[in-house]
């Protein structure tokens, strides 16, 4: 599609970035071979395959070098200054929380296979989201982790469906969780997911087990020693379309913590079900259990509502049919 002067204009105020990129270099005719040789001229090395997933919006740029490569386009393209880098702005992604966090996708690479299935209706817009900061206290970790493995802004995917178990040991430490998760491609060529995990206190990341489950496999994984945050890609076996739903299943085997006191999610999009269920050892059980709401990870714990605990298999639970950006959780007394 051709661009003009007052194309270029517009998407440069409105974004996104992948698409203000992609019109700059239609604007000014340069070919990606170009921009990489200009570039490399100017001291920075950026591949051309990572340009076109710049401008593909596939991966976003995240790294110091990276931003330093886009602030050069803005000259090379001759852009107004900060046009580009301003419309990079903060992550948001499919989740967070402050013991786990369903992040984004990343960008596509080559994976055959299948178990996606194709979505009815009119193929989805990206829902209205939140920022990791606004809802996580590790914010600046979980980005740090995030832009290592240069993971574009919007993942691609939101929620229709997720089903978590968390395990409580006998020394009332956290031992571990499994997810099940369904979720959405709003935009073509999707084949991974971010999973987050934040440990409690005490929590040694380097001992933290990724467990890819059914429909995917383990890529790469990032850790924060000082915050206790894993970072793992989940590789699907397919690329998605935009409509398309995935089913997919995994799990982080911790028990490095001190003792837990709650269970918390941060979801960036609206819509979807969301199941916990968090199960405690027979040797450590609760008085008292909660379930509760956060619109962020510094407001007020809100809808609050006691939980039973099942006599049998030391559970409890709630059902969430419609999530909203925000926090929910359980949390429970000791003593």
């Amino acid at each position: 599609m051709g661009h003009t002067e007052t194309d270029l204009a517009q998407i440069l105020r409105t974004g996104p970035f992948h698409l203000a990129l992609r019109a700059a270099l239609a604007v000014r005719g340069l070919p990606l071979q170009r921009v990489q040789h200009h570039l490399a001229h100017r001291g920075i090395k950026v591949g051309v395959t990572s340009l076109c997933y710049w401008q593909q919006g596939a991966r976003r740029p995240q790294r110091p070098e990276s931003l330093k490569a886009v602030r050069a386009l803005e000259e090379l393209l001759h852009l107004p200054g900060e046009s580009l880098i301003r419309l990079l702005g903060d992550p948001a992604g499919g989740g967070a929380g402050r013991r786990s966090a369903a992040g984004p996708g990343a960008g596509p690479a080559p994976g055959p296979g299948s178990g996606s299935g194709a979505g009815s209706g009119p193929v989805p817009a990206r829902p209205a989201g939140r920022s990791y900061r606004s809802l996580l206290g590790a914010s600046g970790a979980v980005e740090q982790l995030i832009a290592e493995l240069e993971s574009p802004a919007d993942g691609g995917l939101h929620t229709v469906g997720h089903q978590e178990r968390v395990r409580i040991g006998a020394g009332r430490e956290l031992v571990g969780r499994k997810s099940q998760q369904v979720v959405r491609a709003h935009r073509d060529g999707v084949d991974r997911y971010l999973a987050i995990h934040h440990g409690d206190p005490g929590c040694d990341p380097e001992r933290v087990v990724v467990r890819a489950g059914e429909n995917c496999r383990t890529g790469r994984v990032r850790r924060h020693g000082d915050t206790g945050v894993v970072v793992a890609e989940l590789l699907f076996d397919a690329r998605l379309r935009a409509g398309d739903t995935y089913l997919f299943g995994y799990g982080f085997e911790d028990g490095t913590g001190g003792v837990s006191g709650e269970y918390v999610r941060g979801f960036s999009f609206a819509g979807g079900q969301y199941v916990l269920q968090v199960r405690f050892h027979e040797d450590a059980l609760p008085v008292r259990c909660r379930r509760f709401a956060q619109t962020t990870a510094g407001a007020p714990r809100g809808a609050r509502g006691d939980l039973t605990l099942s006599g049998r298999h030391r559970t409890v639970h709630f059902v969430e049919q419609g999530v909203r950006p925000g926090i929910l959780g359980i949390d429970w007394d000791w003593e």
